[in-house]
């Protein structure tokens, strides 16, 4: 990493955020990356509420449009009221505009979903007829395909009201990203971790993206010093798969990508909504020397799970949940 700046670096950079706590704590993450960095480099935390923040009455899926945790601070930048915007990376969508970039992508967690429940109980163990708290049809999907006999219902909310919600009864469990209970230190509430061939996680979960304006190339520049490789391998190979399966909206869909010693291995998983039908399969590729092999990767196994069934349904997915979102 390089520390000796030029005259051509930005001296100050705005920072566009969402405003919940976990948020802020990632925010602060990036500021503290840009700093060690450049120290002389002047920080404005920019706050701003998303769509996705402010309508909560609604289950996510009812929403419609653009990455609802995504839109407001794109449009931030495109406005240049801000220089850069931190995302959860899960929550951005693989069609982004052509004036945006997905400048840097940074401090992978662990990537795996997690079970809350009363009792600890883990999920196999969950009484028939248990009330799971998730909005995300892709956790739902494979649950549902372990286990018929137990009830999902929906949840909105930041991560601390959600488990005030699950602790004063609204449900009997809960499932949430690992990453972000870890990020607010809240692990300690954690009785299960899936693993990525039960509950494969969303594309990009646990990493944090740093989004700016493409012609910024100060900007650019400055991002991908902060970068973390292996996490834009990993998350390269997984939004290629995602992006291939045109699974951006409302579907079922997982992948899951680590690399080691060299090599790449991805997980996919296509679901129905009902969780009856269930595809996975997995490839690894060597990427030492050839970082244009991880997005390879993702677009190969997405490819070879369309033509062994992953098509069909896809297809009735589209039919099913035409125009809307819903949370990773």
């Amino acid at each position: 990493m390089h520390t000796q700046k030029t005259a051509r670096e930005p001296q100050k950079i705005r920072i566009g955020t969402r405003e919940s706590k976990l948020a802020l704590l990632q925010t602060d993450i990036v500021m503290a990356r840009l700093k060690n960095l450049w120290q002389p480099l002047e920080i404005e935390v920019v706050p701003i509420t998303t769509k996705g923040d402010k309508v909560l009455d609604r289950p996510i899926a009812e929403l419609g449009g653009r990455g609802v945790f995504v839109k407001e601070l794109e449009e931030a930048l495109l406005r240049d009221e801000v220089d850069i915007v931190v995302h959860s990376l899960k929550d951005l969508p693989t069609d982004m505009p052509e004036s945006l970039a997905l400048a840097a992508v940074l401090d992978r967690n662990d990537p795996r979903d997690v079970l809350l429940s009363k009792d600890n109980l883990e999920f196999i163990k969950l009484p028939s007829g248990s009330r799971i708290a998730t909005s995300s049809r892709r956790r739902a999907a494979q649950l549902l395909h372990l286990r018929k006999d137990i009830e999902f219902v929906d949840i909105r909310g930041n991560i601390p009201t959600r488990i005030r919600k699950f602790e004063e009864g609204y449900c009997d469990a809960i499932v949430l990203a690992c990453a972000g209970l870890n990020r607010l230190e809240l692990q300690g509430k954690i009785c299960q971790h899936f693993a990525v061939d039960v509950v494969t996680p969303a594309a990009g979960q646990a990493a944090l993206a740093v989004e700016c304006r493409s012609a910024d190339t100060a900007v650019l520049h400055l991002l991908k010093e902060i970068e973390d490789f292996d996490a834009r391998l990993e998350a390269d190979c997984e939004r290629a798969y995602l992006g291939e399966l045109g699974g951006g909206c409302s579907v079922p869909v997982g992948a899951s990508a680590r690399i080691e010693n060299g090599q790449i291995t991805l997980a996919g998983c296509i679901a129905s909504l009902d969780g009856k039908e269930l595809m996975r399969d997995i490839i690894t590729e060597t990427v030492k020397g050839n970082p244009s092999v991880a997005a390879q990767t993702g677009l190969a196994l997405a490819e070879k799970m369309l033509a062994a069934g992953g098509k069909n349904i896809m297809d009735e997915l589209r039919r099913q949940t035409p125009n809307v979102v819903s949370a990773p």
